[in-house]
C-alpha cells in the first residue's frame, strides 16, 4: 500500500500487538488538512484495517503544528456549485461514518490544533485523548464561513457531549481547551505530552464504554423526545446576534440538527437551510473572503519571522498600557510595566491577576503568568527589552521627551514603538537620533478582544522596524495592518466621521436607541452611539475636531461634555450606565428609511478616499482593517467589497 499522506505502522511488541497507528503527515505542508488525496488515502487505510483488523487503531499527527487544521479550504472554495459541494460533503460524511462503523477500537491522540473535519474525524472515533497543552484547541469553526460540520460533527458532537454544549460549540465555532474538552466529555482523557501514547493504547484496549452510551438520561431527552424545545431556546439565542438574511448558516446547523439528524445532504435543496441555498448565498462567499483576508495580515511580519522577542518593556500602566502588558504576558513572554510610581501600576497589576485566573483557569498557571509582569517605575527594562511600547497619554513633548531617554538607554537591536493614535509618528521620530527606529504598533480597547493591531511607518520608519513590528504582533497572536503615517491611521480615521453623523442625527432628534438599533441591524457589533459612549465622549470630540474637519461639533456631544458626562467612564453619557451596560429605553423606535444607509456612507466615503491616498495599500487591506478593527459586518466581506457590490 503505497501512501503519500499518511503512515500505518503497527506494533509487534507482546505487550501492544496488534495495535495500530495511523499518522497523518500531509506532503509539502507545514499543517495536517484534509484534501481530497489525504481522504482517499484514509480511506485505503480502513481497506488494509478491513483485511486484517487489528486490536485497535490510533489517530495521530507527526506534525509538530497540530492534529489535523481541518478541510483544505481551497477545495472547498473550487467546489463553487451546489453539486460540487455535494460531492465534497458526501465524501466526508460516507467515509467518516464508515470509520465510526468499524469493528475494532479506535481512538484519536489530539495535540495541538483539531479543527473542523479534524474534529469530526476524532468524533468519529470511539475515544479521545486531549494533550494538556495550551495550543490543543478543538473547534467546528465552519460557520465562520457560512457552511455547517457536514462531515457528522452536527450528528455525533450531541450524542457525545449533549446538544447544549453541542449546538454552543458549532454555532459560535470557539475554540475548547483540552481541560474543557474532558470537563464537557469532549475528550475521555487529559493527559501530559510525557504519557501521551502510553495512555493512548491503554485506553485503546479498555473495552471501555463509549461516550454515547453513557451520556446523562437528561442530555438523551434533549436529543430525543425535547429536541424541539432545545432547538426553539436555540433559535433565539442566534437570532438576538444575527439575522438570518445575513447569516443563514447557524439557523441551518440548527434545523439540520432538528430535523434531520445532522445530516446536510438529507435536507431537500429547495430548503432555505440546505446546502445548495449555503453554497450560493453571497454570504457564504464573503466569509470566505473574510478567511482569507485573516490569512493575509497573518502573513505580514513573515520577512522577519527570525525576530523571536521575550522581553517587552511597557510604557505607562493606564487601561491601555496595562492590557498591553497583560496580553503579552498571556503569550509568553516577561514585561516589564513602568509609570511614576507602583501605586499608579498597582491597579493594572491587579487587572492583569484576574484576567490570566479567567484566561488560564488555573491558579498555578495564573501565578506565573503575574510573577512575569515586574512593576518597573524606574525604567530599568529598557536596558534589556526586545520591544518597547510607549503608552502613555496623548502629549507629543512628553512623548519626545520619554523617547529622549528610552532611545538612550535601549539596546541598539531593541524595536522602539508607540501606540499613539493620533500625533504623527514623524513628529514623534522628530527628536531622534535615529528616526528610522520609530514604528507606530496602536492596539485598539479592549486589547483582549480586539485581534487587529496597525502597524504604523512614519516617513522615516526603516522597512526592517515595520517588519520587526509585524512579526511581534504576530508573536503575539494578533493581527499585523501596515498602514502609513497620516491622522487615525485606518480604523479611527473611518470611525470618526460614522459616529460624528451618528451624533449628528440625535441633534436632528432621533432617539440614541434608533440609531443604535438601525446599525446592529445592518449587520455591526454595536450602534455608533453606544460606541461613542464607550470610548469617551471627550475622546469623541477631539476625533472630531482631528478626523473629520468639524469646528462645530453635534451640540448634544458638546453639552454632554461640558456637563463632564463623558460616557461610560463617568456613568452618563448619550446612555445612562449601569455596571458597565448602557440603559436603553426600549428597543428603538421604527428606524426612518435609509438610516443605516445614511450612517454607514461617511464610513464607506473614508475607506474609499483612505484607500485613494495610499494611507493602506489596497481594497483587500482596507476591508480586512475595518472589519477586523471595527467589526464591520463581517457577511458584507467589508466596506469596499460592499460597495462593489451593491
Amino acid at each position: 500500500m503505497q501512501l503519500q499522506h499518511w503512515k500505518l505502522e503497527r506494533e509487534t511488541s507482546d505487550q501492544n500487538e496488534g495495535v495500530a497507528w495511523a499518522i497523518l503527515d500531509t506532503a509539502n505542508s507545514s499543517t495536517n488538512t484534509l484534501g481530497a488525496e489525504v481522504m482517499t488515502e484514509l480511506g485505503l487505510i480502513l481497506d488494509e484495517c478491513e483485511r486484517n483488523p487489528p486490536k485497535g487503531l490510533i489517530f495521530k499527527s507527526a506534525k509538530e503544528a497540530g492534529f489535523i487544521a481541518g478541510a483544505n479550504i481551497e477545495e472547498f472554495v473550487a467546489s463553487d456549485t451546489p453539486e460540487k459541494a455535494l460531492a465534497l460533503v458526501k465524501r466526508g460524511w460516507d467515509l467518516y461514518n464508515r470509520l465510526a462503523r468499524v469493528s475494532y477500537p479506535t481512538l484519536a491522540l489530539v495535540r495541538g490544533h483539531c479543527m473542523g473535519g479534524g474534529t469530526e474525524l476524532a468524533l468519529a472515533c470511539r475515544y479521545r485523548i486531549a494533550v494538556d497543552e495550551p495550543g490543543t484547541k478543538f473547534a467546528l469553526p465552519e460557520v465562520m464561513l457560512g457552511i455547517v460540520p457536514g462531515w457528522g460533527g452536527m450528528l455525533r458532537l450531541p450524542q457525545i457531549v449533549g446538544p447544549a454544549a453541542a449546538l454552543d460549540m458549532m454555532l459560535s465555532g470557539k475554540n475548547i481547551d483540552a481541560k474543557r474538552a474532558k470537563k464537557m466529555g469532549l475528550a475521555d482523557e487529559c493527559v501530559p505530552p510525557r504519557i501521551m501514547d502510553n495512555a493512548a493504547r491503554m485506553l485503546v484496549l479498555s473495552g471501555s464504554p463509549m461516550r454515547q452510551t453513557r451520556l446523562p438520561f437528561m442530555q438523551k431527552l434533549m436529543n430525543g423526545p425535547l429536541k424541539s424545545f432545545v432547538a426553539s431556546g436555540a433559535r433565539k439565542q442566534v437570532a438576538k446576534r444575527a439575522r438570518q438574511e445575513h447569516y443563514p448558516a447557524p439557523f441551518a446547523i440548527i434545523d439540520q440538527w432538528q430535523n434531520h439528524g445532522g445530516n446536510t445532504l438529507a435536507v431537500p435543496a429547495g430548503e432555505p437551510t440546505s446546502l445548495n441555498a449555503l453554497v450560493t448565498h453571497p454570504t457564504t462567499r464573503n466569509l470566505i473572503r473574510v478567511f482569507f483576508l485573516q490569512d493575509r495580515l497573518k502573513g505580514f511580519g513573515k520577512d522577519a519571522s527570525s525576530f523571536a522577542p521575550r522581553h517587552v518593556h511597557v510604557v505607562g500602566a493606564g487601561v491601555m498600557g496595562g492590557d498591553i502588558a497583560a496580553w503579552c504576558v498571556l503569550r509568553g513572554m516577561t514585561v516589564t510595566l513602568q509609570d511614576q510610581s507602583v501605586e499608579r501600576i498597582a491597579p493594572a497589576v491587579g487587572r492583569a491577576a484576574k484576567f490570566f485566573e479567567r484566561k488560564l483557569r488555573d491558579k498555578k498557571l495564573a501565578r506565573f503568568a503575574l510573577d512575569r509582569l515586574i512593576a518597573d517605575p524606574k525604567g530599568d527594562g529598557v536596558r534589556q527589552a526586545d520591544v518597547i511600547i510607549e503608552a502613555i497619554f496623548e502629549n507629543l513633548e512628553a512623548k519626545q521627551a520619554l523617547f529622549a531617554d528610552i532611545e538612550a538607554r535601549a539596546k541598539p537591536e531593541a524595536l522602539l514603538a508607540s501606540n499613539t493614535s493620533s500625533l504623527k509618528l514623524s513628529d514623534i521620530a522628530a527628536k531622534f537620533k535615529d528616526p528610522s527606529r520609530l514604528v507606530g504598533i496602536h492596539f485598539f480597547n479592549p486589547v483582549a478582544m480586539m485581534p487587529l493591531v496597525e502597524v504604523v511607518a512614519g516617513a522615516g520608519t526603516a522597512p526592517e522596524a515595520a517588519q520587526k513590528a509585524a512579526a511581534f504582533v504576530r508573536r503575539i497572536d494578533k493581527l499585523p495592518l501596515p498602514v502609513k503615517d497620516a491622522p487615525g491611521f485606518l480604523v479611527n480615521a473611518v470611525l470618526a466621521p460614522y459616529m460624528n453623523e451618528a451624533m449628528r442625527c440625535v441633534d436632528e432628534g432621533i432617539a440614541p436607541e434608533t440609531i443604535d438599533a438601525a446599525m446592529v441591524a445592518f449587520g455591526m457589533p454595536m450602534g455608533p452611539i453606544e460606541l461613542a459612549d464607550t470610548v469617551g465622549l471627550d475622546v469623541a470630540v477631539a476625533a472630531g475636531r482631528q478626523l473629520v474637519g468639524e469646528a462645530n461639533p453635534p451640540k448634544k456631544l458638546v453639552e454632554l461634555v461640558e456637563g463632564k458626562n463623558l460616557g461610560k467612564k463617568s456613568g452618563k453619557g448619550f446612555y445612562t450606565w449601569v455596571d458597565g451596560k448602557a440603559e436603553k429605553v426600549g428597543a428603538g423606535d421604527t428606524a426612518p428609511e435609509g438610516l443605516a444607509h445614511r450612517l454607514i456612507k461617511p464610513l464607506l466615503d473614508a475607506t474609499q478616499r483612505l484607500v485613494r491616498d495610499g494611507i493602506v495599500a489596497d481594497a483587500e487591506l482596507a476591508d480586512a482593517g475595518v472589519i477586523f478593527g471595527t467589526g464591520f459586518a463581517p457577511y458584507t466581506g467589508g466596506p469596499m467589497n460592499y460597495m462593489a457590490n451593491k
